[in-house]
């Protein structure tokens, strides 16, 4: 499974399934398996707890746009 992290700052916020909305300096990290199911988890940079971005059964149909969709997701969600 690949794996992919960033680290961004989300001024309004970010939304997740557990906890709502979380903001401020955080890390996203995507991993594709090779099936191209896609699992998208968050969290406060250094925090041990990691949560889910809402939605259910991503997958993408080429693996080898994991890299590109994960540049994507920091952009949108840094500029929530």
């Amino acid at each position: 499974m690949e794996q992919k992290s960033s680290i961004f700052t989300a001024t309004h916020g970010v939304m997740t399934e557990e906890v709502g909305v979380i903001s401020g300096e955080l890390e996203l990290r995507t991993s594709c398996n090779k099936e191209g199911d896609l699992t998208l988890r968050i969290t406060y940079v250094g925090a041990e707890e990691w949560y889910t971005l809402p939605g259910k059964a991503y997958r993408l149909h080429d693996v080898h746009d994991h890299e590109v969709v994960h540049r994507l997701l920091v952009a949108v969600l840094e500029r929530s």
